[in-house]
């Protein structure tokens, strides 16, 4: 009986094994590798040496441990059992017996160091077989039933691209995946710090130009096989390839090609001293494109909503000399991108402009909301060539933004560099050519820079706000977040913006939004082209004050318990609906000489007042008091 359940079991791992091959597992050069009953690496020797089924402290391996080149802490796990009696046990307490059982035994020994997806199969042909998946992230020993996009539990035999995707949303495995990213972020500064010796702003650039260089096969499959004297030659090489290949006008190639060849030109990328090269004798650009290529190309190519590009960049800041908030540079944190696309309800439908669009943060974040709204091809193909309109005036910063586009498969995005107030350009925004396809814009994002002193007048924030609402058409929707200064004190570009358009609300958001840059924020929202005093409208007014972020000494600020989604949501039903909630929200009527703040507004309830109020209070007080009396 014994030897026929073991044949029969060999059928089951043969029925695998055809599924596998079916879904593309064998196919060569796709990077994947699959053992069977052992395994070559070491940490999953190590691990495994005392995992037996049979609790005899020997080691164990299940049928299958499948692996990804590309993200080598992402493990498939495979245990097979003939008959379906067998798939799982009441208690999940007999790994030797049960496919489920067995295979989250081994899961678990794993997840000390992988993140696992653990797959069950019991039965012998396609009609009579149990398929169970599950999730083990690494660092915890609980289990997940997988669940697609629509949360309906997966009972198949998936690609390794499906896994890898469905895997990769889990909250616990985004959230551990994205503090391995600010780890190498860290440690990629310092080699380019101490080895590379190129300046602040070019650092990005040489992540995002890396990123690109990557995705050109040839110079993916060679790069280390060049000298360090050719490296960067095949380099910029590489980036204008995949550039040609995109679809952008040649002068704003050109204008993407030259910060590239600068920093193409840096010495110590080519032949370091010889100090540095005794450390790294195959270059260190090579170094760079290595370390690149293994930790930060998984990342990207699954989390197409988020600005790997914008995140390098607002970590190389970290590490700046001197005060953050003399760059100008405020980047937005992404959960407040993703915050403007809700508040906004943008839609495939939509033509979305951010005209300081730094490394598109915003433009990333509307593309991927606009995506998961699309239902064919052609709509994916429109929202990606017609609907993204971005508009940045630093030449660097507009290489980092084009990058991010060609990154997501887009190669055009309508991106501009200019000035947002150049005549010509705004002309060509407003009145656009009907046979390019690009609409006007009826949606703007805005995180305009920050002033670094009173004197900075024709800085002003606000001046960019209007501008953004003037490209807008009638009706559109615009969204900016700006320094509260900007809101409560009088001033003439407050009466030139009401004169053509609508204040729909405002939120106070929290003072450490941007830590550890120290500017307290609003959002502030407007229906376009609608005269304020027309409207005849309330205001609605939100205190935002608490987004369930905290600080962390290695992290910066994160949502540390988990709290963002559900405060999320109440903040937008709130919003929607212009509810009104005693010490959270309110609604007026305002004009251009009133403060445009909740704290102006709402009733305060003072037996719910603590001391930890009044500290908030006197910290945002200071905080006011140092970004503005310059």
């Amino acid at each position: 009986m014994v030897g026929l359940l073991v044949a029969n079991e060999r059928i089951t791992e043969n029925y695998v094994r055809e599924k596998l091959r079916e879904n593309g597992y064998y196919e060569a050069d796709n990077g994947v590798v699959i053992e069977e009953q052992k395994s070559q690496i070491k940490r999953v020797q190590t691990l495994l040496k005392s995992a037996s089924k049979a609790k005899t402290g020997k080691g164990g391996y299940p049928e299958f441990i499948i692996t990804w080149e590309s993200d080598p802490n992402f493990l498939i796990v495979v245990e097979c059992k003939a008959d379906t009696k067998y798939h799982e046990s009441p208690d999940l307490d007999k790994p030797k017996d049960y496919a489920v059982d067995g295979v989250l035994h081994y899961a678990r020994y794993l997840s000390k160091d992988f993140t696992i997806l653990a797959l069950a199969v019991s039965g012998t042909s396609e009609d009579y077989t149990k398929v169970s998946n599950y999730l083990i992230p690494c660092g915890s020993k609980d289990h997940k039933v997988l669940t697609n996009e629509d949360g309906i539990e997966v009972n198949d035999i998936l690609s390794f691209e499906d896994y890898y995707r469905l895997a990769s949303f889990d909250p616990q495995v985004e959230r551990k995946r994205h503090s391995d990213l600010l780890a190498f972020a860290k440690d990629l500064h310092e080699l380019i710090w101490t080895a590379a010796k190129i300046s602040e702003e070019d650092k990005p650039l040489l992540v995002s130009g890396t990123l690109i260089a990557l995705m050109n096969q040839p110079f993916l499959n060679s790069f280390q096989y060049y000298s360090p004297e050719d490296m960067p030659r095949k380099w910029l090489e590489a980036i204008k390839d995949e550039l040609d290949k995109a679809d952008i006008p040649k002068a704003k190639k050109d204008t993407m090609r030259q910060p590239y060849a600068t920093v193409a030109g840096q010495p110590n990328l080519g032949k370091p001293d010889a100090k540095i090269a005794k450390k790294y004798p195959k270059g260190v650009l090579y170094e760079v494109i290595k370390e690149i290529n293994d930790n930060v190309w998984p990342f990207i190519s699954v989390y197409h909503n988020f600005d790997v590009v914008g995140h390098f960049y607002g970590e190389f800041l970290k590490y700046t000399a001197g005060d953050k908030k003399a760059l100008g540079i405020v980047l937005t944190p992404r959960h407040v991108t993703e915050l403007f696309c809700d508040i906004a309800n943008i839609t495939k439908k939509d033509t979305v402009i951010d005209i300081c669009a730094g490394t598109g943060g915003f433009l990333i974040s509307a593309m991927h909301r606009m995506l998961k709204t699309a239902m064919t091809e052609e709509e994916r193909l429109d929202i990606k060539k017609n609907r993204l309109i971005g508009i940045e005036n630093s030449p660097k910063m507009f290489a980092l933004a084009a990058s991010n586009m060609i990154l997501r498969g887009d190669g055009k995005a309508n991106l501009h560099q200019s000035s947002c107030f150049e005549p010509t350009l705004k002309r060509a925004i407003t009145v656009p050519d009907p046979a390019l396809g690009v609409k006007r814009p009826n949606i703007g994002l805005l995180n305009p820079p920050y002033a670094q002193s009173k004197s900075d007048a024709e800085l002003h924030e606000l001046y960019f706000v209007k501008e953004m609402l003037d490209l807008l058409e009638k009706g559109g929707t615009g969204v900016a977040i700006i320094p509260v200064s900007c809101v409560i004190m009088p001033n003439k570009v407050k009466h030139e913006i009401l004169q053509k358009h609508t204040l729909k609300a405002v939120m106070s958001m929290p003072s450490e939004l941007f830590y550890p840059v120290g500017t307290v924020t609003c959002i502030v929202v407007f229906e376009a082209h609608k005269p304020h005093k027309e409207t005849n409208k309330k205001t609605w007014f939100g205190y935002w004050r608490e987004d369930g972020y905290v600080k962390t000494k290695h992290m910066g600020r994160i949502d540390l318990n988990h709290e963002w989604q559900d405060i999320k949501s109440r903040w937008l039903e709130a919003y929607s609906n212009n509810e009104v909630h005693a010490g959270e929200s309110v609604t007026a009527y305002v004009d251009a000489d009133s403060e445009w703040i909740a704290e102006a507004y709402l009733e305060t309830d003072y037996s719910k007042l603590t001391k930890k109020d009044f500290e908030e209070v006197v910290k945002d007080y200071a905080l006011f008091k140092l970004t503005n009396d310059i």
